[in-house]
């Protein structure tokens, strides 16, 4: 069974930072690409970022040149560092397995909240 636990969310103001971490069991995690998704109250899940199995990473133009997505393979663990947070950023945030696929997928469970104010 897989299983993605979240980690990391907190409540900073603009400009802040913070690391996300979601530990993943179930599957062999090297062999998957894994991603970021995030939803904001109000609004649909979309997608965050992602890295694919040879280190290839994909950004949505909102977060690009603030946030880094990076694993750890020896640690089972994807992580998002997110710098220069901006409001807008206040999200659930979501880590998924075999990113691509219909955003709505991928926003379930309790994922970790990420509140960014002004």
């Amino acid at each position: 069974e897989i299983q993605l636990v979240e980690s990391g969310g907190g409540s900073v103001e603009a400009g802040g930072s913070l690391r996300l971490s979601c530990l993943a069991s179930g599957f062999t995690f090297d062999e998957r690409d894994m991603g970021w998704y995030r939803q904001a109250p109000g609004n649909e899940c979309e997608f965050v970022a992602s890295i694919s199995t040879s280190g290839a990473t994909l950004y949505e133009d909102p977060v690009k040149g603030r946030f880094t997505i990076s694993q750890d393979d020896a640690e089972n663990t994807l992580y998002l560092q997110m710098d220069s947070l901006k409001p807008e950023d206040t999200a659930i945030y979501h880590c998924a397995a075999d990113p691509g696929l219909k955003p709505s997928m991928y926003c379930w469970g309790p994922g970790t909240q990420v509140t960014v104010s002004s």
